[in-house]
C-alpha cells in the first residue's frame, strides 16, 4: 500500500527540493486549467497476455491529471500539470512526454531523495493461458509507495511557481487519487478546496482506486467531493466508495457542488444541477481497443466544453466524444477528429447521435458524409463546436465558472 512521509517530512522535502523540472516556456500567461496530482512512468507490455508470458516492455508515462491536462491542451484549453518526480531517468521522461503534449510543467518539482512512481499495465489477449485477463481488459500494477508526488503538501503554496499558476486558474482539477497517497496530500487538497477564488471553477474526479484505500480511510473522500464546484464520478465508483451509484443519491448526498456529473460506464452520462434541474445523454457505440484513459478522456472533454460556454448537452458529448477517442487508440492519450466532425457530431440529433459508431478505423455516423478516420485534435479556433459563431481562440466565460 501506498504510504507518503508525514507532514512535516513532507513540508521539509518539498523546500529543500527547489530544482524544476522545465523552464516556464515562452509565455508569461497563466493557462486557463490546472491539475494537479502524481502521475508515473509506464512499462507497456509487447504482447497481449499474462505478465509472465511478456518479454520485453516499452518506457511510456501515464497519470489521471497528467492525462487530463494532455486532453485539455489537444481541446485548445492552454493547461498546466502541477506535481514532483524523482531526480531520475524516468521522471526526465514524464515531464518531457507531458510538455510535449503542450502542458505547462513550470511547477514540477524534482525530489532529490524520492523516486519516481511506476506502474505496469497488463493486456488481456487470447493466449488462453490461465491468467489471461481477456480481449479489451487491461489491469495496472502499481510502485508508488515513497514516490516523489506522495511528497506533495500544503508547503507548495510557498513555491512561487505554483503560485503563479494556481493564481491565474480558471480551472483546478483535482482527485481522489491524490488524497489516497499520503496525509500531506490530503492536507494539499483541503486546502486548495477550502480556498475559494471569484471565477476560479475547481472540479473533483473521485477516480476511485480501492488497492490505494486498503490501510487508508475512505471517510476522509466525501467532504472533498462536496467541497468542489464540479464534482465527477462514476456510478460504480459511487457504489463501491460511497454506498450508492444512482445519480439522483448522489446528487443529494453532495449538495454543495454546482453540477454532479454521473458515468454509468457505456451507457449514460447525467449532470445534476443543484436547482434539481438534470440532462441525460447516452454514449456511443464504441468498438474498444483498450479502456485505460477513458474515465480522463471524458473528464477533459466535459471540462473543455464548460470553459469554452457550451450546454450542458454538449459538455456531455463533448466528453463522450473523447472518450470513444480514447477507446479506440492504444495507450492514454487520443486525438479527436476536425473541428467540422465535432461540430456536427455536438449538434448532432438524438437519433444520429445514437447511429453513431466509433472503432479504430473510423467514425460512422448519419451526420458524416462519409467513415472518417482519426484526425487531428481539435484546436482551441474551434467556433463552430460552440454552436456557430466565429473562431475565438479564447475559451468562452461560463456561468459555472467559480459558482458555488
Amino acid at each position: 500500500m501506498e504510504q507518503g512521509a508525514s507532514a512535516e517530512q513532507g513540508a521539509s522535502t518539498q523546500a529543500a527540493s527547489s530544482d524544476r523540472a522545465a523552464p516556464a516556456g515562452p509565455s508569461t500567461a497563466a493557462p486557463t486549467a490546472v491539475c494537479l496530482g502524481e502521475s508515473m512512468a509506464v512499462l507497456l507490455p509487447d504482447r497481449p497476455g499474462p505478465l509472465e508470458q511478456v518479454e520485453n516492455f516499452r518506457l511510456s508515462v501515464g497519470g489521471a491529471e497528467s492525462n487530463v491536462a494532455g486532453a485539455l491542451a489537444a481541446l485548445g484549453v492552454s493547461s498546466a500539470w502541477i506535481s514532483r518526480v524523482g531526480d531520475d531517468g524516468f521522471g526526465r521522461r514524464l515531464v518531457g512526454e507531458v510538455a510535449a503534449r503542450g502542458v505547462d510543467v513550470s511547477a514540477v518539482a524534482v525530489d532529490p531523495h524520492r523516486p519516481t512512481g511506476l506502474y505496469l499495465k497488463e493486456v488481456g489477449g487470447s493466449t488462453g493461458a490461465r491468467y489471461d485477463l481477456g480481449p479489451g481488459r487491461s489491469r495496472l500494477h502499481y510502485h508508488r509507495r515513497g514516490s516523489a508526488a506522495a511528497a506533495l503538501s500544503p508547503a507548495l503554496l510557498d513555491d512561487p511557481a505554483a503560485v503563479r499558476l494556481l493564481a491565474g486558474a480558471r480551472l483546478l482539477h483535482l482527485s481522489g487519487i491524490t488524497a489516497a497517497l499520503s496525509d500531506d496530500c490530503l492536507a494539499l487538497l483541503r486546502v486548495l478546496l477550502a480556498e475559494r477564488r471569484p471565477g476560479r471553477l475547481t472540479s473533483f474526479d473521485l477516480n476511485w482506486r480501492p488497492t490505494l484505500w486498503l490501510d487508508r480511510d475512505p471517510a476522509v473522500l466525501p467532504p472533498l467531493l462536496d467541497a468542489a464546484d464540479l464534482l465527477l464520478l462514476g456510478s460504480d465508483e459511487g457504489e463501491a466508495a460511497l454506498g450508492t451509484g444512482d445519480p439522483q443519491a448522489l446528487r443529494r448526498r453532495f449538495p454543495s457542488p454546482a453540477t454532479v456529473v454521473v458515468k454509468d460506464a457505456a451507457r449514460t452520462v447525467t449532470a445534476l444541477e443543484r436547482d434539481g434541474t438534470s440532462v441525460t445523454e447516452p454514449a456511443l457505440a464504441v468498438e474498444v481497443v483498450e479502456a485505460t484513459g477513458a474515465g480522463d478522456a471524458f473528464a477533459a472533454g466535459y471540462l473543455a466544453g464548460t470553459v469554452r460556454g457550451l450546454d450542458q448537452r454538449r459538455r456531455l458529448r463533448l466528453g463522450h466524444l473523447s472518450a470513444a477517442c480514447a477507446l479506440t487508440a492504444h495507450g492514454d492519450q487520443a486525438e479527436l477528429p476536425s473541428e467540422a466532425v465535432v461540430a456536427a457530431l455536438l449538434n448532432a440529433s438524438p437519433r444520429d447521435w445514437a447511429a453513431t459508431r466509433f472503432s479504430a478505423g473510423g467514425i460512422v455516423s448519419p451526420v458524416l458524409p462519409a467513415a472518417v478516420p482519426p484526425g487531428p485534435a481539435l484546436s482551441a479556433t474551434a467556433g463552430p463546436a460552440t454552436g456557430g459563431g466565429a473562431s475565438d481562440p479564447r475559451p468562452a466565460t461560463s456561468p459555472a465558472l467559480g459558482a458555488r
